[in-house]
């Protein structure tokens, strides 16, 4: 069982009658004109608990859009509030985490791009389907799990390559949309996100090794020290 703080977060988000990307526009409309925080995004969510921060975490990478550490820092953020949930605790933000800087003007066009997705994403969410994936106990556990993996893949070190962002964010959408609106559906789609980011991570790796594999080191050392 959860102690009585998540209890309560639970309790909040399960009834809510306002949409998901309606609270991610007000969000929004309320953060900071010069810089903003994780800690202040964390603060303004209030009592909507670690799903919702990590579901606005994960929504700047669903558009094609660039800021330098951001994988990196909100990755961790998902990655504390998956473990909070894992393990039954209330979410804790390291201070690096916490304190770290962001414009705001970019995070606000990050955000506004993704909550266009968003909408479309929280259309297909339908409340109380294959309610067995979302039951207390091993369920619980293994949805938890899905929202650690995906934070994790969200910070390897593949940001230059397209999508390596996007699908483990698409993959931590899914799960919190499903947790919050009790769709078990949405959240098997999340695990399956999660498995094909694997999979498109492994290929890039396996890549990777056969092009190095394909150089000829020893003719390019002759030809840049011959003579």
């Amino acid at each position: 069982m959860y102690p009585k703080n998540l209890e309560r977060e639970d309790a909040s988000i399960a009834p809510a009658d306002e949409s998901i990307a309606g609270k991610l526009d007000a969000v929004i409309a309320e953060l900071p004109s010069d810089h903003v925080t994780v800690a202040e995004i964390r603060d303004r969510i209030g009592d909507e608990g670690v799903l919702m921060l990590s579901l606005l975490l994960c929504v700047i990478f669903l558009v094609p859009v660039s800021i330098p550490g951001v994988s990196t820092v909100f990755g961790a953020a998902i990655l504390l509030g998956g473990t909070s949930r894992l393990f039954r605790r209330k979410l804790w933000l390291p201070g690096f985490v916490a304190r770290r800087q962001l414009a705001a003007d970019k995070v606000k066009a990050g955000l506004t791009r993704g909550s266009a997705w968003l909408h479309r994403l929280e259309k297909i969410s339908k409340p109380r389907r294959l309610q067995r994936y979302l039951a207390a106990g091993a369920a619980e556990t293994v949805n938890s799990f899905g929202i650690v993996l995906g934070a994790v893949l969200l910070m390897a070190p593949f940001g230059f390559v397209p999508f390596s962002n996007t699908l483990p964010a698409i993959a931590v959408l899914l799960l919190c949309i499903g947790l919050l609106q009790r769709d078990g559906l949405c959240v098997l789609l999340g695990h399956v996100m999660n498995l094909l980011t694997m999979v498109y991570f492994a290929a890039l790796v396996i890549l990777a090794f056969l092009l190095v594999g394909s150089l000829n080191f020893k003719a390019l050392w002759e030809k840049l020290f011959e003579g």
